[in-house]
């Protein structure tokens, strides 16, 4: 079928319809984001991405699992980690960029089905409010110890005071990340320089901290930072706004991908060590250190207390905090909202606004907050891993294998309703066996020998599940149909996604190509949103005869 675009825009659309096209063309959530609206640069688009990495829980996390398992075990965690998240995560990027989709639309196409990557959705959303969760207990300790606010209230300002940032979208969230990193990088980096400047010995100190060598305890401290593997879907909400690859700025736009990708996990591993670090110099150092080392705030007070006035480190501190926990909790808000919002559209066919789902996911978080999360975080952080490794792993693995090696699944992204099944099981199942088996081993269900190793069994049955059940299904469930009844090519010269355009003949608005399919009923063309959204599949294409 071809389609011209119309030029009537008078809309025909239900009201909730036309409520829905607006908000999600403010950055066009939920959706494809098409090179009209991708202006940035490859070096904003990274800035912004890896503004939204300047979270303090690594600093938590590095020190909680040094204070737990030693500095040795530790070490060999984070490296563990920073290998399984950059090797997983490089794969997920590169289709984000490429083909301008965020991870729930990727997942749609490698393995799980239409409706099936709801369930990842949900892992997604759960990461958000967590890690929201966390930063907000530092922000709240900050305000404790700076300007003395309660902590539950200081939980209720540090989930309030994100609201109005995420209101706006994209455009806002970037600049925001963009403006706020060079201050960011002076306050984090100084306290490490002056200790390694001014205290030499507590380089030795910080090796010779904790018992030695143990390969489960360095699995287990793996596991606790391997909770940190679905960021690489907030960096991709942010990818996804690359400008098109071309043989001009392949060099800087493979640099942005590889950095602002998984290369993310090089700076996160960074602060981990840099947290353990300063929680065994406050161990050493400072009394009652044991029950502090691990809240960023008083790591970072305790080490600017060294070399500055009391009243400038207290400021400083509380300065890093605040800036640290909006950079990331305004991306942790955005990105829960879509998640949430994606689920609930596709479930019910109904856009009930991203705000809702916005209140919903810091109403979550502020709960968490209030039941003192700290005191059980290496629990929560390291249940969690199992889900998310069974869930970015299995996506990467079908990407890897059924697509580039096994061409079982087709290489090109597929995310709209009528071109996929309902579910597919090579992914739905593979995450399923791959999360419940490790989930089972992480609570000692198999022993209490193996329960160190959850997340290797986590990993290694994500990574084979998929190219297996592939083979056996012969790959029959990842398309429903084999094209989209529109003539015009996809692609452009250079393998990036069209910009031709086209009108959706049911919200009336002029989408990109690669957002459209022809309609099953009508002589035109229908966007992706208006797809899902429809409640008597008059739009769906049919199964072909």
């Amino acid at each position: 079928m071809t389609v011209e675009p119309s030029l009537d825009h008078r809309s025909t659309a239900p009201p909730s319809q036309n409520t829905a096209t607006r908000e999600t063309l403010e950055d066009y959530t939920l959706r494809f984001a098409p090179r009209s609206y991708r202006k940035w640069s490859t070096g904003v688009v990274a800035v912004s991405a890896l503004g939204g990495i300047a979270y303090l829980a690594d600093f938590a996390i590095g020190a909680n699992i040094g204070i737990s398992y030693g500095t040795t075990n530790a070490l060999w965690g984070i490296a563990i980690f920073a290998v399984v998240i950059f090797a997983t995560g490089l794969p997920l990027a590169y289709y984000a960029a490429r083909y301008n989709i965020d991870l729930d639309l990727i997942t749609r196409g490698s393995g799980f089905g239409y409706y099936g990557s709801v369930v990842t959705n949900v892992i997604f959303a759960s990461f958000t409010f967590i890690f929201f969760a966390l930063e907000g207990s530092i922000m709240a300790q900050g305000l404790q110890l700076g300007l003395h606010v309660p902590l539950w209230a200081g939980y209720a300002v540090s989930t309030l005071v994100i609201f109005p940032l995420v209101i706006y979208g994209m455009k806002v969230l970037s600049t925001l990340q963009v403006w706020t990193t060079p201050l960011w990088l002076i306050l984090m980096v100084l306290p490490f320089c002056y200790l390694l400047i001014s205290h030499p010995s507590s380089v030795s100190t910080f090796f010779d901290y904790g018992p030695d060598a143990d390969f489960g305890s360095m699995l287990l401290a793996a596991g606790v930072c391997l909770s940190l593997i679905a960021q690489i879907a907030e960096q991709i909400d942010y990818l996804r706004f690359m400008p098109p690859k071309t043989p001009e700025n392949s060099r800087r736009w493979w640099t942005a991908v590889l950095l602002a990708g998984p290369g993310w996990v090089i700076f996160g591993a960074l602060k981990q060590v840099i947290g353990l670090f300063l929680a065994v110099y406050i161990i050493a150092q400072v009394d009652s250190g044991t029950s502090i080392a691990n809240q960023p705030v008083h790591q970072f007070l305790e080490i600017y207390r060294g070399f500055l006035p009391g009243w400038l480190a207290m400021t400083l501190a509380v300065v890093l905090v605040v800036i640290s926990q909006v950079k990331i909790n305004v991306t942790n808000a955005y990105s829960g909202s879509l998640a949430w919002t994606n689920s609930y559209t596709r479930l019910t066919r109904h856009y009930p606004g991203r705000l809702v789902f916005l209140g919903f996911n810091l109403v979550i978080a502020l709960v968490l907050m209030e039941a003192n999360m700290f005191d059980f975080l290496n629990t929560i952080l390291g249940f969690y891993a199992n889900c998310g490794m069974a869930w970015i792993v299995v996506v990467a693995s079908d990407i890897v294998f059924n697509k580039y090696l096994l061409k079982l699944s087709p290489k090109a992204p597929e995310f709209r309703r009528g071109m996929l099944y309902a579910v597919n099981p090579v992914g739905f199942v593979s995450m399923a066996a791959a999360a419940g088996v490790s989930i089972l081993v992480f609570f000692g269900g198999l022993g209490g020998a193996i329960k160190p190793y959850s997340p290797l069994v986590a990993i290694g049955l994500a990574l084979v599940l998929p190219p297996i059940l592939a083979i056996i299904t012969r790959g029959k469930y990842y398309l429903r149909r084999p094209d989209d009844g529109l003539d015009l090519p996809m692609y452009d010269e250079h393998g990036n996604p069209s910009g031709a355009v086209l009108t959706c003949h049911v919200c009336r608005q002029d989408y990109e190509r690669p957002d459209m399919t022809a309609c099953a009923t009508h002589d035109a063309a229908v966007c992706s949103l208006c797809l899902s959204t429809d409640k008597v599949s008059d739009h769906v294409l049919p199964l072909p005869s």
